[in-house]
């Protein structure tokens, strides 16, 4: 899910480089949508780990 992002970002950055700021912006903001989603479902993760008893897998 992360790597989906980086992508999108990619895509923004181009597409803001060449004058698409349509497409630059929804690319920005789903890539903003992606993120999130990622970031809330590592803490859901981390907090059932702990919860379990079980510590970080590095």
């Amino acid at each position: 899910m992360l790597g989906w992002t980086v992508l999108l970002l990619i895509i923004a950055l181009i597409a803001g480089v060449l004058g698409f700021t349509g497409i630059a912006g929804a690319a920005a903001g789903i890539a903003k949508i992606i993120f999130f989603i990622f970031v809330v479902l590592l803490v859901i993760s981390l907090v059932s780990r702990a919860i379990r008893g079980k510590g970080p897998k590095l």
